[in-house]
Order: C-alpha cells, then sequence, then structure tokens
C-alpha cells in the first residue's frame, strides 16, 4: 500500500508519496499554492507534490511563457503527466483547483449538509435534495429515505464549480469502493442485511467512545435484538430530537418517532450516522458477549451487565460519577446516558 505524507514547505502544504516510489503517470497529485506565492514557492510545492523534477528549470519556462502573470492561489489536483505547459495554464487560469471537504466518522446527513453547503458555497437545499436522491437509493437498495449512513467518511477533493448532485455522488461512490466483497458474505452469518449493518454500524459509531468497546457493544445490541429486547440506544433518541440536546431528559425518551428505540423494537429504518470503518466491521463481526446491557461512565468506558440487576447497580454508580463529574466541570455538554432502567 502507498503511504502518504503531508509535507510543510514554506508555510503551504503538499501530499507527496512517502514511499519514495515514482507514482502513475496517470496519478493525480496535489499541490497547495498559498496567497500571493512566487512561482519560485509554486515551483517549489509542484516539485515536492511530484508534479515537476526540476523546480529552477520550470520557473525558467515559465518566465519565458508567462512573464510577471500571476499565479491563483488554490488547492490544485493536476494530472502527474500533464505536462509543464498544462500546469503553467492551470495556474494562470485556476485551472484544477479543488476544494477540500472532510466528512467525520459519525456525521449525521444533517451535519454533512451543513458542511457541504459551507465548505463549497452551494446552497443547502440543493445539498439536501442531492442526499435524497432516487438513483443512488435505487443502485444501493436503500428502504429509507435518504442516503443517510452511505455517505462515507472521508476527506475529498471536490472541484471547484462541483454542483451538491456531484458532491453528493463522490462520496457514495467512496461508499462503494470501501465497502468489502467479504463484508457482503458476512451479512448471511449474521442474518442482517447491508442496509441493517449499516444501521447497527451507525448507532455503534455513536454510542462508543473507546474504540476498544465497539465490537462489545455491536454484540449487546444484537443480543437484545435476538431477545426481542428493545435497545433503548440513546443516540437514537438524539436524531429523532428536532434539535441536538446536550443532555437527554426521561421526556426526551417518549419522542415520537419510528427512529426512537425506547418505544420500537428493533432497528430504526436507517442509519443514524456516517459510520467509517472500524464502526462497520463491529458490526459486522461483533464480540461473542453474554452481556444485555450497558452504561456509560464520565470517562468514556461502559460497563457491561448479563442481569437487569446487575444493570441497575451500575446504572446508580453511573449517576453518581456523572453527578461528580458536572460538579468538576459544569462547562462540560458531554450527555450523560439518559436511561436509568432498561426493561427486558
Amino acid at each position: 500500500m502507498r503511504r502518504v505524507a503531508t509535507v510543510i514547505l514554506l508555510g503551504f502544504t503538499v501530499v507527496a508519496c512517502g514511499d519514495g516510489s515514482t507514482a502513475p503517470a496517470s496519478a493525480t497529485l496535489r499541490a497547495t499554492i498559498p496567497r500571493r506565492a512566487t512561482i519560485r514557492i509554486a515551483a517549489e510545492s509542484l516539485s515536492s507534490a511530484g508534479l515537476i523534477r526540476s523546480p529552477m528549470l520550470f520557473r525558467i519556462y515559465a518566465k519565458i511563457r508567462g512573464g510577471g502573470r500571476p499565479i491563483r492561489a488554490g488547492n490544485y489536483a493536476l494530472p502527474r503527466d500533464m505536462g509543464w505547459k498544462g500546469i503553467l495554464d492551470a495556474l494562470y487560469g485556476g485551472k484544477g483547483v479543488v476544494r477540500m471537504l472532510t466528512i467525520p466518522e459519525g456525521y449525521s446527513s444533517q451535519q454533512i449538509v451543513h458542511a457541504v453547503a459551507t465548505r463549497l458555497q452551494l446552497a443547502a437545499e440543493s445539498v439536501e435534495a442531492a442526499i435524497r436522491d432516487t438513483s443512488w437509493r435505487r443502485r444501493f437498495d436503500i428502504p429509507s429515505e435518504s442516503l443517510e449512513g452511505y455517505l462515507f467518511p472521508d476527506t475529498y477533493a471536490v472541484p471547484e464549480g462541483s454542483s451538491a448532485a456531484e458532491a453528493v455522488a463522490m462520496m457514495a461512490r467512496r461508499f462503494e469502493q470501501a465497502w468489502k466483497r467479504e463484508w457482503t458474505a458476512r451479512l448471511d452469518t449474521l442474518g442482517l442485511t447491508r442496509h441493517d449493518a449499516l444501521v447497527l454500524a451507525s448507532i455503534v459509531e455513536k454510542e462508543t467512545r473507546l474504540p476498544e468497546e465497539r465490537p462489545v457493544i455491536a454484540g449487546v445490541y444484537l443480543n437484545r435484538l435476538r431477545n426481542g429486547m428493545l435497545l433503548q440506544a440513546d443516540p437514537t433518541v438524539q436524531y429523532a430530537l428536532p434539535a441536538h440536546k446536550s443532555r437527554l431528559l426521561y421526556k426526551d425518551l417518549r419522542v415520537k418517532s419510528v427512529y426512537n428505540t425506547y418505544l420500537h423494537k428493533g432497528l430504526p429504518p436507517g442509519p443514524i450516522a456516517s459510520p467509517g470503518v472500524p464502526s462497520i466491521v463491529a458490526a459486522l463481526y461483533p464480540a461473542t458477549v453474554p452481556y444485555r446491557y450497558f452504561v456509560a461512565f464520565p470517562d468514556g468506558h461502559h460497563e457491561f451487565r448479563v442481569t437487569l440487576r446487575q444493570h441497575e447497580i451500575a446504572v446508580g454508580a453511573s449517576r453518581k460519577a456523572w453527578a461528580a463529574y458536572y460538579i468538576l466541570h459544569p462547562a462540560d455538554t458531554t450527555p450523560a446516558p439518559a436511561k436509568t432502567t432498561v426493561h427486558d
């Protein structure tokens, strides 16, 4: 696998192959040209990115061809084999400029809409419409009403001027690329559809703060599903509420929504966020555990229990820990777990 390194040079960044190998001729390489960059700085950036070999010769060529024409700043994604003329034309005309868009793991579609609209300067309504695109939903066989959960969390180089549909398509195609063939085979073993697995993975993504707990939490939820128990997952309640709340109240657990797993058995109808690969893997390869209950503590870990009585004792300890935590950290908005009992 090619290792990618970010190099900081003279106040700008470039992405270059970190293993010393030569990129394929058709590869697209990235270089960032800062504001008010001279041709010298631009040439060094292009060289570090692997687009040219000799910064000095490129500067001479640029002086002969372009004189003192200004260079357009920005993040560039350029084919490695486009040649000096093409590179210089791109710098003068801003061709190949991209906007870097980062979608973190666990982002909901609402957060993705805001990120895309803000970063790409698009109307939020156009992004919302793209996320509800019926062609992608048919392609992925999605029974819910949007691409929630199927917009893969990653950093994207989006060409300047891209539409909302083009940006969303990049994320959907990245999901297709990330989904492994062996994961599809694994679904039959678990008795889940891909959609089910992504719903479970999204809950695991939002529920877990410690990476090592992901498979255990997935195992607990699957145990509850197999036993016909309510999932009672707090993140699904947060998703059902009209606005995010720093601390869930008991009345919030009664919100009328098919996503409220305190009221409706089984998985909710769709994912509640975009899960990353670790959460997808946890949902597909859950830990084999006897637990049916867990409760969160302020340091991020969960206590897992087999019986309801054991769980109620753990909940009491959790409530005391959270009460003490909020006294010491009154400004912290990390939500404490809403549930105090879990019903069989």
